[in-house]
């Protein structure tokens, strides 16, 4: 007698036969039921990935829009506005007890109230966590440090040594290289201001400069597609090609072996199919749009100056030069708005949703379809 041999069967068989049953001479209750469960899978999973996916582009698009990007403007504002003010304080105090009757004038005022503006949109604007609300905090404390050392200025502006320190110390509390003489023209070079790091950050530019590269690691790590993004649109990709090609068989299916011509909950299971690649290619048109706002971030946070502001201020109705703030800040908002492929973001919620339901009626039809079957095979006296 020959010994008994047990088959060795491949791991991969019975996933072969859940995703795809063979097309030859099947039994047709066991094509029904490996439909009934790859089928129902193939769309909760598929739709599930792509909702994930699609969800998390527009939400990283909406937090650009409405966090990000004014952030960084208000920043940059905030920054620019301060030397400027500080230069309306120099020129002002330049003219001795005639501005104990004029005032440091109103760009003093503007200047310095917009900054402090700024620093309070972006304390409750939500672009931030405690720890930087608390930094936010210790940058408003200086600037009231600031303006009492204006002040203080002002009021010994009779004495030129002590109206030079106090506008020494005053510019000291803003930029950590600030040095030489105050200026007397408000056409003269701004000095520069290059932002410290580390301990030694401790100016009001220093940390905002810190509050900016934070802000522009976060705009990065936004518009790209993370590492879950890629998994997830791969397996949605996947999942949703073989449950395409595994319902159009089983249209085939019904009408040779059934004689079912048109399955209407089938045929509406699938109409969602069709909707996807629009939101698939609005999901790369958000995708790039955030990608096209990394230039405008840079912008904000290297070419803002206080030159090209003071040049604003002085010609208002003349078209902004390309680094004023509030233009560059409303074009990264609006690159960031025109990403969207007319109102198909909409449906980014209803994806997963979607792949559930369709899930229930594929899942509900099959299963109706093989009980009727197996009910009529009985009653022949057999079944195929």
């Amino acid at each position: 007698m020959r010994p008994h041999r047990t088959a060795l069967r491949s791991p991969w068989v019975p996933l072969r036969r859940l995703l795809w049953p063979p097309a030859g001479r099947t039994r047709n209750r066991t094509y029904l039921r490996d439909r009934l469960i790859a089928l129902p899978l193939l769309a909760a999973v598929g739709f599930a990935a792509l909702g994930w996916a699609y969800a998390d582009v527009r939400a990283d698009s909406a937090y650009i829009r409405t966090r990000l990007a004014p952030a960084l403007g208000d920043l940059a504002d905030a920054k620019t506005s301060l030397r400027i003010a500080q230069r309306e304080a120099e020129v002002g105090l330049d003219a001795g007890t005639a501005v104990e009757l004029s005032g440091l004038g109103p760009r003093y005022a503007a200047r310095t109230g917009a900054a402090a503006q700024d620093i309070a949109r972006l304390s409750r604007g939500g672009a931030f966590g405690e720890a930087q609300r608390q930094e936010l905090d210790v940058i408003s404390g200086l600037v009231d440090g600031y303006e009492e050392w204006i002040t203080w200025a002002r009021t010994n502006v009779g004495d030129p040594s002590l109206r030079k320190a106090g506008l020494a110390y005053a510019a000291s509390m803003l930029c950590s290289d600030a040095s030489g003489e105050p200026a007397t023209t408000r056409t003269a070079p701004y000095p520069a201001c290059r932002p410290e790091t580390g301990a030694d950050a401790t100016t009001v530019v220093d940390r905002i400069a810190a509050l900016e590269r934070d802000l522009h690691r976060r705009l990065t790590d936004r518009a790209a597609l993370g590492p879950g993004v890629l998994a997830a649109v791969a397996l949605s990709a996947g999942c949703l090609t073989l449950l395409a090609v595994g319902l159009w068989r089983t249209f085939f299916f019904l009408r040779r072996r059934m004689r079912i011509r048109a399955s209407v909950p089938l045929l509406a299971a699938a109409l969602p199919l069709l909707v996807l690649p629009w939101a698939v290619a609005d999901g790369a048109r958000a995708w790039t749009a955030q990608r096209d706002t990394l230039p405008y971030a840079d912008t904000l946070t290297d070419r803002a100056s206080p030159k090209v502001e003071a040049a604003t201020d002085a010609d208002p109705v003349a078209d902004p030069p390309p680094a004023a703030i509030h233009p560059v800040t409303a074009a990264m908002e609006r690159t960031v708005a025109d990403g969207a492929l007319g109102p198909v973001g909409t449906v980014a919620g209803w994806v997963a949703p979607a792949g559930l339901v369709v899930a229930a009626v594929v899942g509900g039809t099959l299963h109706a379809y093989r009980r009727e079957y197996l009910l009529v095979g009985r009653g022949a006296g057999g079944g195929a």
